[in-house]
């Protein structure tokens, strides 16, 4: 195992978790008192693991077909647009 990619993936992944809308909506059911924390914790983890496979796996089919810089490109491309798009909502749509 590479530690090193290892580390540095497991670092990437925390950072864009942190305070994102899948550990909001994860407290915000933890703030149920009639609800297992357990519950709540298995059930979030799941779905990350869950969704961490899907992205392995798709990653894997696509650089079958694409190239990892035009993989980068794309994927940087599509962040800075959900950010536009974001910013533009929050400054233009606000009500």
């Amino acid at each position: 195992m590479d530690w090193k990619i290892l580390l540095t993936v497991f670092g990437s992944v925390f950072v864009a978790e942190m305070a994102d809308k899948t550990q909001l909506v994860t407290l915000l059911f933890a703030t149920d008192k009639d609800v297992s924390k357990w519950t709540v914790f298995f059930g979030s983890a799941s779905a990350l693991v869950l969704t961490s496979a899907i992205g392995v796996i798709a990653g894997s089919l696509l650089a079958q077909v694409i190239n990892v810089k035009m993989m980068s490109i794309i994927a940087g491309s599509g962040f800075v647009v959900i950010g536009l798009w974001t910013l533009y909502h929050g400054i233009y749509q606000v009500r």
